[in-house]
């Protein structure tokens, strides 16, 4: 049985587990490749957010989507309408799959984050080893650094 990378659960009428076969397959008008001209630093190749959500069908409760981590314990929630044509999933890297010093094995990135702490859209939301996508009514979970010292720890400054 292949591994599952991503888990979509929560305010969904379609829970999936989802591989890397799963993404890989996916419809090529679905699929970003090269996350790098969004984000210099970044490399690997992704599927929209609004592909998933076709699939999993958020229902009408669902406000936030939640990214948990669980490697690292991160979480981030953020407002669904938002996110929803900014977020891209990063699973793959040079036909392989997202190694772990780039964020594997799913790397959640927004289009155009504003800078840390200034919105919720920001770039503390573009989460590394993201093992699941919990769709929530109202906000989840959410950790991200609050000020100056906690965002310093976070990014190692």
């Amino acid at each position: 049985m292949a591994d599952i990378l991503l888990r979509i659960d929560g305010e969904v009428k379609h829970p999936l587990d989802l591989t890397f076969s799963d993404l890989a397959s996916m419809p090529a008008a679905d699929q970003v490749p090269d996350v790098s001209r969004f984000h210099p630093q970044r490399h690997g190749d992704g599927v929209t957010l609004e592909a998933l959500l076709a699939r999993a069908e958020p229902t009408p409760a669902a406000t936030y989507l939640t990214l948990h981590a669980t490697a690292d314990d991160f979480h981030a929630s953020v407002p669904l309408a938002e996110v929803r044509g900014e977020g891209i999933v990063v699973y793959r890297l040079a036909g392989g799959a997202l190694p772990v010093k780039n964020g594997g094995p799913i790397r959640f990135l927004i289009r155009n984050p504003a800078a840390c702490q200034t919105d919720e859209l920001d770039d503390c939301a573009n989460v590394k080893f993201v093992d699941r996508i919990e769709f929530t009514a109202g906000k989840g979970r959410d950790n991200r650094p609050h000020d100056e010292a906690q965002h310093a720890k976070l990014h190692g400054a």
